[in-house]
């Protein structure tokens, strides 16, 4: 028995027999709904056990029968197969144009090539950058882009004054070839626990208060029961987090949630609920106070999340309902770390969740002021697609945060409600 390969995306008309002999139990009857010769499928075959390094097909009486490995990888080829048919359909909706003279469900002729030449041009926007991301050609890539246009028989590349642009039916098309990728990766980390194998790998989109303790935990838990289990954690912005989410590079997002949920191909599972405090540093002038206002805060400089974030958005409210404007001098961040510089160094007060300077609290460095705060409780939880399938990995690290919320906030968790399963 082989380990699973780092492997590329199988070639699609690969992918495509091994799904008919699957459902057709044999390889003659599969050859005439695939328009492949025997030999070639008995060579795909081959190629794809190669690849997820076991066997997918046993012979039974009355032919072949797909494996348990090969059950499970099957049921990840037709999510891919059926994400390319949705994407290809829907960018031909959206760019159809009148005399169009594209291929009837061109997605049974895509390559790998063309969609990878796709999907690194709506990372790039510009062909140069594409080609030398992907280790190819500029030539080569721009006739993957070009043979992929014409066969969907609609523009999906357009010039800009910054390079090229991807059509509305281009962006589709992207991201359901990025979700189709995605699953296919899955396929392999499954088949690869299947073997017995740390082969897995999570990527985490991760918000400010997560980072402190909730993620933390949960990473060295799991890590501690699958030591060569692969993390990658991706801080940034919520609406990069979510559009990466959304397209197949980032399997979950942990932070504060959005209500109302942004787009309908997501849902979310709240963990807990946080509560903001207003924060300065220890000894500042309103350090102490018993009684602390607005008017008070507004009189010093601060340090404020970006706009749009729900922290931000409390900021502000807290604001406008004692007819105040926001004091000159702010600076915006989403960086804690350089929160703690400038908080140390100055008067600045700050908004934030104690969970997330709960290092500086212990060690004294800090000191929530004492304001009302009541009503600035945020929901805490996990963000993931809709139709997201976790691999029995992801569903542990699932639990393993579920678990670092509890031992958080006990009674909040065990109320949580999960759409997620």
């Amino acid at each position: 028995m082989l380990a699973p390969m780092r492997a590329e995306i199988p070639n699609l008309r690969h992918l495509r027999a091994f799904r008919e002999v699957a459902h057709c139990r044999g390889i003659s009857a599969a050859s005439e709904r695939v328009h492949l010769s025997q030999p070639a499928i008995t060579q795909a075959i081959a190629k794809l056990e190669r690849q997820v390094g076991t066997a997918l097909f046993e012979r039974r009486s009355g032919g072949l029968r797909a494996t348990e490995a090969g059950t499970l990888f099957l049921g990840r080829v037709e999510r891919s197969l059926a994400m390319l048919r949705t994407g290809a359909r829907e960018a031909v909706r959206v760019g159809l144009r009148k005399g169009n003279r594209g291929f009837a469900d061109f997605d049974r002729l895509l390559s790998v090539a063309q969609l990878r030449a796709l999907t690194a041009m709506s990372d790039a926007g510009n062909f140069s950058i594409a080609a030398r991301n992907m280790g190819m050609s500029q030539p080569s890539i721009h006739r993957a882009a070009r043979d992929l246009e014409r066969l969907a028989g609609v523009a999906l590349f357009g010039k800009t004054s910054r390079g090229i642009e991807l059509t509305p039916a281009a962006q589709i098309l992207a991201q359901h070839a990025k979700l189709a990728f995605s699953e296919l990766r899955q396929g392999f980390a499954e088949i690869g626990e299947y073997l017995g194998l740390d082969s897995g790998r999570i990527v985490v989109g991760s918000m400010p208060l997560a980072r402190t303790s909730i993620l933390p935990s949960a990473i060295n838990a799991l890590v501690s029961e699958r030591p060569q289990m692969e993390m990658r954690v991706v801080d940034g912005p919520y609406n990069d987090l979510l559009h990466g989410l959304r397209h197949g590079e980032i399997d979950l997002l942990i932070g504060a949630l959005r209500d109302p949920v942004p787009v309908d191909d997501v849902v979310q599972e709240r963990l807990f609920d946080d509560p903001l405090a207003v924060v300065a540093r220890a000894g500042h002038p309103l350090s102490g106070r018993q009684t602390v206002t607005v008017c008070d805060l507004a009189a010093f400089p601060w340090v404020v999340p970006p706009e749009g974030t729900p922290t931000r958005g409390h900021f502000d409210a807290m604001l406008r309902r004692e007819g105040l404007t926001p004091p000159r001098g702010m600076i915006e961040t989403s960086s804690l770390i350089l929160v703690r510089g400038l908080l140390m160094a100055s008067d600045r007060l700050t908004i934030i969740s104690t969970h997330q300077i709960r290092h500086e609290l212990e060690l004294g460095l800090f000191d929530p002021l004492l304001i009302d705060m009541v009503g600035s409780e945020r929901p805490i939880g996990v963000t993931v697609r809709r139709d997201w399938r976790p691999t029995a990995t992801q569903k542990k690290f699932l639990d393993q945060l579920r678990a670092a919320s509890r031992a958080l906030h006990p009674a909040q968790a065990e109320a949580a409600y999960s759409e997620i399963e």
